[in-house]
């Protein structure tokens, strides 16, 4: 009897532990993060989202067909964001009240550019707005700053679905991306953190299937991702 017990009380100990955990809280962001999405049923991709934390950790999913004869699968890519354009997001951020406002410009026909939404999470707030144009320069300064780094992560997305489907594609994304790389200048570019893409552009070069002409472009390209990880 006595032994019996003993094999008892553990077994208690562990059920309890287990209901316990099981009625923990959800986890609190440990860090500050902010989110920027788009929804856009009339472009390609029609939806994505990049979630950026203040330690530079980031998240892009995004979805919508590459091709007409592609799957609509969604695309998910994990990635460092450069120091410099971690600070300037939460500078922004900071500058726009943590988007706590109306910042939906409501004054005259505007283009439908899609729904988009920025949000500020951190262990004691949550706040987001949502705009289709604003004309506060935080926002549009932010707005972009991410869809420009969204325009990288879709060439990502290109350059993988090519690589294993469409090799002779490749040139052609290529020589685009090297020439859209070679704008440095903040307020013009539209690629924002090419270096988070190298892992890519290293299966290219070392693939030797792949054409010659191809593979010294994104040679080039790997060449270019150290001065987006610095540029002002």
């Amino acid at each position: 009897m006595l032994n019996r017990l003993f094999y008892r009380v553990p077994a208690l100990i562990v059920c309890f532990a287990c209901a316990n955990a099981a009625q923990k809280p959800p986890s609190i962001p440990t860090q500050p993060a902010i989110s920027f999405t788009l929804d856009f049923p009339a472009s390609v991709p029609s939806h994505y989202s990049i979630r950026v934390g203040k330690d530079g950790t980031a998240a892009y999913e995004s979805m919508g067909k590459l091709t007409p004869e592609a799957e609509g699968d969604p695309f998910t890519y994990s990635f460092t964001v450069s120091a410099v354009n971690v600070a300037r997001i939460f500078d922004l951020a900071t500058s726009a009240n943590y988007f706590q406002d109306d910042v939906d410009y409501k004054k005259g026909r505007q283009a439908n550019t899609g729904k988009k939404t920025l949000t500020y999470q951190d262990s004691s707030r949550n706040y987001g707005a949502t705009f289709n144009y604003s004309n506060h320069e935080p926002i549009q300064q932010l707005t972009r700053l991410f869809q420009s780094i969204a325009a990288t992560m879709e060439s990502a997305r290109r350059l993988q679905y090519f690589h294993h489907y469409q090799p002779l594609a490749l040139e052609d994304e290529l020589k685009r991306m090297e020439a859209m790389a070679k704008d440095h200048d903040p307020r013009t570019r539209d690629f924002e953190e090419l270096q988070a893409i190298v892992p890519i552009l290293h299966e290219i070069v070392d693939d030797k299937s792949i054409l010659n002409v191809s593979r010294a472009r994104a040679q080039r390209l790997l060449a270019l991702t150290a001065k987006f990880e610095t540029a002002p």
